[in-house]
């Protein structure tokens, strides 16, 4: 045995059969060989040895990511979202079809994306595309084009260019999607319902949550559960932040429904009782709730119940967070934490309970199991040399002018957070923040 590009020692490291001393072997940006004693080949260009402090991960992956670019680069673009991803441990990126212009819902709109995203990637990145009212006859050709699903919403997305499904329009689309055996990703909250209830135009958080209540999000879950249970097709709710809605999709799931859910790491920390008023760094759709809600779905993880914890980035300009004048009505509904999302995630599990297994299972081989990356999210022979080197037990304090995504803009601003990204490696290559390398993604084979 020998003549490995890279050979790393790690008396630490997260595999399919929990945390264990590893040896891993990379040859041609793949994984050639795991062994879990002794492994001495003949020769490897590099070989790294790991000191227990270090746990050797799978490269996360982030299936829900909003990047910007072309379009409205000003918010976030490929550069900046990746080279932040790539900081926080994550080596794959799925991009959401809006905020860019155009919106990914056809193929030439997905062209335009991935000529925007060439060159520049330093994480792989794949693409969903979007239901939008009238494009049905748009969503085969952009399967057959590489895109990994497809996305909608029931609500307004807050792009004009991007307009909410009718839940009818959503079990269409779920229709179409059952023979290409591809998920359709569902922001589900209620456009009905939320057309009776005003919006705020105030600096109070309590006003923009009781605007945006529970009974939204339970609506639409229960309606895409249908649509799913009729199509027998796979729908995915989208960032769930209602935990009502948590014994509808495990009900569902018992019977048969092909339906999975997520949440993300600010529903996970942040709680509505911390949250100022004027506080709109923390504003987000759905929104940040109450902490017994908090403590519900991690309740949600434990189980079982939620599939995955993704960072929903969703960048934009600092004055569209209308940080100066503190009102939540105007400001963007977003929080940007793709390189803070592991630290987030580990630092709450932890005090919960969890492993580093149960974490590397919500944010690596879960997201990739969703978006059919089949070389994706594993440390194991055959799967693609994305690992990074974390430092769980080490401590910092969140300081914005160190984050790498375009606008330091964040709510977690002095918190102190446990573990380290030390290094990342892409395909068996360090991960350099002068040099892309990333690739751009197709579907494959799951």
């Amino acid at each position: 045995m020998g003549g490995y590009d890279l050979l790393i020692r790690a008396p630490r490291a997260i595999l399919d059969s929990g945390e264990g001393p590893a040896t891993v072997a990379v040859s041609g940006g793949r994984i050639a060989a795991v062994e879990s004693g002794d492994f001495a080949p003949d020769a490897a260009a590099e070989v790294v040895e790991l000191d227990p402090d270090t746990v050797l991960l799978p490269g996360l992956v982030d299936s829900h990511v909003h990047i910007c670019e072309p379009g409205n680069t000003e918010w976030e673009g490929f550069a900046t979202a990746t080279r932040a991803a790539a900081a926080g441990g994550i080596t794959t990126l799925v991009d959401m079809p809006l905020d860019s212009i155009p919106t990914t819902v056809n193929v030439p709109a997905l062209d335009d994306k991935r000529a925007a995203a060439a060159g520049q990637c330093h994480v792989d990145v794949g693409f969903w595309g979007g239901v939008i009212p009238g494009n049905l006859g748009d969503l085969e050709p952009l399967y057959h084009a590489g895109v990994l699903g497809f996305k909608c919403f029931l609500a307004d997305s807050g792009s004009d260019d991007f307009p909410p499904v009718t839940p009818a329009q959503m079990e269409e689309a779920l229709c179409a999607l059952r023979p290409l055996d591809i998920p359709l990703l569902v922001h589900a909250e209620s456009a009905e319902a939320s057309a009776a209830i005003p919006q705020p135009q105030a600096r109070h958080y309590a006003d923009y949550l009781r605007s945006r209540p529970r009974g939204l999000e339970n609506l639409a879950v229960a309606q895409t559960i249908e649509a799913a249970r009729r199509s027998e097709a796979h729908a995915h709710v989208l960032h769930l932040s209602s935990s009502d809605a948590l014994p509808m999709i495990e009900s569902a799931r018992i019977e048969g429904v092909h339906i999975t859910a997520e949440s993300c790491p600010h529903y996970l920390v942040l709680c509505a009782e911390e949250i100022a008023d004027g506080a709109t760094a923390a504003k987000c759709s759905p929104p940040i709730r109450e902490r017994q809600n908090q403590d519900l779905l991690w309740d949600g993880l434990r189980r079982g119940i939620l599939y995955q914890v993704v960072s929903d980035h969703s960048p934009c300009t600092p004055a569209m967070k209308e940080l100066e004048s503190g009102d939540f009505g105007r400001a963007w509904g977003g929080i940007s934490s793709l390189q803070l999302a592991l630290p987030l995630v580990w630092t709450s599990a932890r005090a919960r309970g969890f492993t580093l297994s149960d974490v590397v299972r919500w944010m690596a081989s879960g997201p990739a199991r969703l978006a059919s990356l089949s070389r994706k999210g594993h440390i194991a022979v055959g799967f693609d040399a994305d690992l990074s080197l974390f430092a769980p037990d080490e401590e910092f304090a969140v300081d914005p002018a160190q984050l790498h995504h375009r606008h330091p803009v964040t709510p977690y601003a002095g918190r102190r957070l446990r573990g380290v990204v030390r290094r990342t490696l892409l395909r068996g290559q360090w991960v350099d923040y002068e040099r892309p390398m990333g690739r751009l993604l197709q579907r494959t084979a799951a």
